[in-house]
């Protein structure tokens, strides 16, 4: 019997969307799809697992128990999959499915704490009244029951994780304007963690990390399970999904914290000191309106003593969260709107001493339609605290370096092998990059938006005045010819 790949099982998962497709909005069921895929999982490896070791045991119980208890995690008997599945027809499932979580919570306190605190299957606000609930959630039950997920039947390890990511992607593109709350499209996150070159070993943070995708693409790029990775989100059922996807991915150590970055930050040694990171990614929401400026003066972390930016764009808020929790040689990689670049007031003065400080390194123009909800074109903003005595910065137009897809523009792995090319051999490249000297920067009046490095303009070809001319009298000649044709044709008409 041949191993479900992939493509199989994102097919049958996605396929299990059309329950709430139509009834409810794909940010609210995106939750109760990833939730039971979750359950699904643990359920069939457990299963898995205790079978292997009756086998082993030849059956002694106790043995096999005593095995199961060191375990990645644990799965109570009344709250598995199958357990449910052989409920699927009570008055109460949606209440039965809630009881399951909670006993699987507190089975793997450590790894699931307050996980599922955000997701409610016994909703009438979001899955109906009792009946069309029940038969929603029996439908889900049933969709999920096809699903064999036994790690002995699939193709590989990663298996589960990448369909989570498939999920997520794809809910997002379904979502529209609120996608971005959760989801980083997977080439942007690519592109960011080259940027940044992680190492083995390093501890990285993404301070507004949604899903924890951005996270986990950085983790990729290492290529190791040795890596610290830290996040913060302020959405609890967004949270949750993170949670769940680094343990998809086996990441048990992940450290994601729930709460507002700006105004409650939980990733720190102390209560009056940050901790430092090797690496800090994010794509944190575009110019955040209400972020917490007038509290920003008393902030005990004192993270912005270069200026408070302005109380409704909150992005050099971000930024300067980023750079106070890099150590020594840490560099930060961050997403934002073109008007970081080139808007004054607090925000271009924060941006000078920025520079003044030499963190900036590169400033990187993305193409428009790449993110969900917004069409506007981004920026990525490398900043590196070990830059020593360069203080030049890289500036790539990579305005047109995009595939049109369906809904929206994307990068393709060529557009990402230039941008890091240029990127990792500090290359002029005509029409494309520049490196922008501080003496520049200064003349510009630390003015980065990027038309002012990079010159993009393509001159038209010069107008040849005679053949123009030319082929102006031939086109007459022609119409004179038509209009006496059609003469003719009228006369013979009688007309």
């Amino acid at each position: 019997m041949s191993k479900s790949t992939q493509q199989e099982i994102n097919y049958q998962v996605w396929k299990a969307c059309d329950t709430f497709r139509g009834t409810i909005d794909a940010t609210q069921y995106k939750d109760y799809i990833l939730t039971m895929l979750f359950i699904k999982y643990i359920s069939d490896v457990n299963k898995e697992k205790r079978a292997d070791y009756l086998k082993k045991y030849n059956g002694d119980k106790e043995r096999v128990e005593r095995a199961m208890k060191h375990e990645r995690f644990k799965v109570p008997e009344d709250s598995s999959f199958d357990f449910l599945y052989e409920n699927r027809n009570a008055d109460n499932l949606g209440e039965l499915i809630n009881i399951a979580l909670e006993n699987i919570e507190d089975a793997n306190r450590s790894k699931l704490e307050k996980v599922f605190r955000n997701i409610d299957y016994n909703s009438e606000p979001n899955l109906g009244q009792t009946k069309d609930r029940n038969r929603r959630l029996k439908h889900l039950l049933t969709d999920f029951e096809g699903l064999d997920l036994r790690p002995s039947n699939l193709e590989g390890n990663d298996v589960i994780g990448d369909s989570y990511e498939y999920l997520i992607a794809n809910f997002a593109s379904d979502a529209g304007k609120k996608a971005g709350e959760f989801y980083t499209p997977s080439q942007v996150s690519t592109l960011l963690a080259k940027l940044v070159e992680p190492k083995e070993g390093n501890r990285v943070c993404d301070p507004t990390c949604g899903s924890g995708s951005l996270l986990l693409k950085v983790a990729d790029e290492i290529g190791s399970k040795n890596v610290s990775l830290n996040g913060q989100e302020l959405n609890g059922s967004t949270w949750a999904l993170a949670r769940m996807n680094m343990f998809l991915h086996e990441m048990d150590n992940a450290h994601i914290q729930w709460g507002d970055t700006l105004n409650n930050p939980l990733l720190r040694e102390n209560d009056s000191a940050l901790t430092k990171y090797d690496v800090v990614v994010a794509n944190p929401p575009f110019s955040l309106d209400k972020w917490g400026a007038e509290n920003a003066s008393a902030d005990r972390y004192q993270r912005f003593h270069r200026g408070v930016p302005p109380k409704s764009k909150g992005d050099y808020a971000f930024i300067t969260h980023m750079i106070e929790t890099l150590n020594e040689h840490g560099k930060a990689g961050v997403v934002l709107p073109h008007g970081v670049l080139f808007r004054g007031s607090s925000e271009g003065k924060i941006r000078k001493q920025l520079i003044d400080e030499n963190l900036l390194k590169a400033v990187i123009g993305l193409p428009a339609n790449l993110f969900f909800g917004t069409g506007i074109p981004a920026t990525i903003l490398v900043f590196d605290k070990n830059k020593g005595d360069n203080t030049d910065v890289l500036f790539i137009d990579a305005s047109n370096e995009f595939e049109n897809a369906k809904n929206q523009n994307k990068l393709t792995d060529d557009n990402i092998e230039k941008i890091i090319c240029t990127y990792k051999n500090w290359e002029i490249v005509d029409k494309y990059s520049y490196v922008a000297s501080l003496d520049e920067i200064i003349e510009n009046e630390y003015n980065l938006n990027i038309p002012r490095y990079v010159d993009t303009f393509e001159e038209e070809e010069p107008v040849d005045i005679k053949a123009t001319q030319e082929e102006i009298k031939a086109i007459k000649l022609q119409i004179e010819e038509v209009e006496k044709k059609l003469e003719q044709h009228l006369e013979a008409l009688g007309i």
